[in-house]
Formats: structure tokens, sequence, C-alpha cells
């Protein structure tokens, strides 16, 4: 096990360095997720070696929920103030995210031919 949260750490460390030293705008969580398929589809071993300690850390992902509820609550005041522009961004944004995954979804069945079907 500790093995394996080296390893996951490792590709996360790597994805925030190459992202803040080649500046890009990807986070580097998000890098450190596509060097670890990198390595996973490398050495397929990988894969069954990190499965349990993945699965435990996703067992009690709502654990890591905690300290941004805390945050929540320590604020309240500040998000009552806020809370119609809150709200606005909240239903805009999330509009905007199934309209643009609808659009993606219809491209690619258009590119791969799908919708003639």
């Amino acid at each position: 096990m500790i093995h394996t949260l080296i390893v996951l750490l490792a590709c996360q460390l790597a994805g925030e360095a190459g992202a803040r030293l080649l500046g890009l705008p990807v986070p580097g969580p998000v890098i450190g997720m596509v060097l670890m398929l990198g390595l996973v589809v490398a050495w397929p071993r990988l894969a069954v070696l990190a499965r349990p300690t993945a699965e435990g850390i996703l067992a009690n992902l709502s654990l890591l929920f905690v300290p941004a509820g805390v945050g929540v609550v320590g604020h309240l005041s500040t998000l009552g103030t806020q809370a119609a522009s809150l709200l606005v961004a909240v239903v805009v944004s999330t509009v905007l995210a199934i309209a643009a995954g609808a659009a993606a979804f219809v491209l690619v069945a258009r590119l791969t031919g799908a919708a003639d079907e």
C-alpha cells in the first residue's frame, strides 16, 4: 500500500511541477492522472498493484470533503450576503456545462457516423 501511495503522490507531484514549470493552464493533478494512466498502460501489473489502494481511497473519498464543509460553515456570513450571486453562478455554470457536454456528444456522434444510425 505504501509503495502505491508513493507512486500516486509522485505522479501528482510530477504533474504539479510540470504545470508550474511550463506555465500550463491545466491543473497539476490532471497532468498527474495522465502520467499515471501512461504508467498503467506501460506496465499493466501496476494497475493490479494499485487497485486495492485506489479502492480504499475511493471508499473513503467523502472524508476529503470535510475540510471544504468546515470552510463553508466558517464563512456562512459571507455566503449569506452573496447568496443571490452564488446561486446565479451555480445555475448558469451548470446549464453551460450540460450544454457543452451535449454539444461534445453530438459532435463526436457526427464525427464517428453514429448519428446516421
